[in-house]
């Protein structure tokens, strides 16, 4: 594999999203299980992993993390996330997300970005995080005052980069005014395209793109008829009932154009990815090795101009059921 670059930052082009090895989002899982994709992952070549401290009840996934890569720190771009994990006596900043429950709460107040990071480098056994995000905007906070917090972890030595997750065109670019931004972190994917002008100023900046959720939380990869009790996705409309037996129906021609080419239809979406920018990172997320390996296999895919045609046309007539996009109706 090839690797791409996020700012100054080297990866491969495939990462790993950890998010789905702490229990509450896909369903129950134990550590052990965990500990075997996040190994899998790295052996198979992936050197971004994703987390973030408010995967999982009082850090958990970011401590899975540090426990699976002791002895193999070098052998990774370790990334995570801050805001969520309110300290006690601060405020809950609450905005609307277009999941069901419909709102979230973060505290990016700058008085607590280094207590955040701290408590992040304790759990994931590093002196230094390389690639550190505040997980969403705080609505209460000017954007601009958490990236100078940040920019000064940097200039501290406990962060190598700075990076933003969940943001508009206007917040990157007041964001890269404090300090410069090598990755952005968006929801991209077959079935949730990118801003065009978030993407268009990413491009300018010379930052790169980290996609969450790039094979539709699951979806994309064809496999997906019904949720578990304890799965997070029963939140997203676009994985309720109705919706998502309509949304595997519109599905099938881009499942055929996989099957023609020998690809899983996993492995096309993260191919079709990964052709639409060369600085674009995807992270899915798998608890099985052998998933792992194929999602990674895809950085491998080279799809034709006419292949691109056929699989842009066939997206044009997928219009799926039901919301996914977490920033629906968040205005930020």
């Amino acid at each position: 594999m090839i690797g791409r670059t996020l700012g100054r930052l080297h990866a491969a082009p495939v990462g790993f999203g950890a998010m789905v090895l702490s229990p509450g989002m896909y369903g129950e899982i134990d550590d052990e299980r965990g500990a075997a994709a996040l190994h899998a992952a790295i052996d198979a070549g992936a050197t971004m992993i994703d987390t973030a401290d408010g995967y999982g009840a009082d850090g958990h996934n970011e401590r899975l993390v540090g426990r699976a890569v002791a002895g193999r720190r070098d052998e990774v771009v370790l990334a995570t996330k801050f805001g969520f994990r309110i300290p006690d006596g601060a405020e809950p900043h609450r905005f609307p997300v277009g999941y069901a429950f419909g709102e979230l709460a973060v505290n990016a107040d700058p008085r607590y970005v280094r207590g955040y990071a701290e408590q992040s480098l304790r759990n994931l056994g590093t002196d230094v995080i390389d690639l550190y995000y505040p997980h969403f905007p705080d609505p209460e906070v000017p954007f601009e005052d958490t990236v100078g917090a940040v920019a000064d972890l940097v200039g501290d030595g406990l962060v190598r980069h700075l990076g933003l997750s969940n943001v508009t065109e206007a917040q990157l670019r007041a964001a890269h005014a404090v300090h410069p931004v090598a990755a952005v972190q968006i929801q991209w994917s077959m079935w949730q395209p990118v801003d065009a002008g978030l993407l268009a100023a990413v491009r300018e900046l010379g930052a790169g793109l980290v996609a969450w959720s790039p094979l539709g939380g699951g979806f994309l990869t064809g496999t997906v008829q019904q949720l578990a009790d304890g799965d997070f996705r029963q939140h997203i409309p676009r994985f309720d009932g109705a919706n998502l037996a309509a949304n595997n129906d519109r599905y099938a021609p881009l499942r055929g154009i996989a099957a023609e080419l020998g690809l899983t239809p996993g492995q096309l979406a993260l191919a079709w990815l990964l052709h639409q920018d060369e600085h674009v990172v995807p992270i899915p997320g798998s608890r099985t090795p052998a998933h792992i390996a194929e999602n990674l296999a895809a950085a491998d895919v080279k799809l034709e101009a006419a292949v691109l045609d056929r699989i842009d046309r066939a997206l044009a007539e997928f219009a799926p059921a039901g919301r996914v996009d977490v920033l629906d109706g968040a205005g930020a």
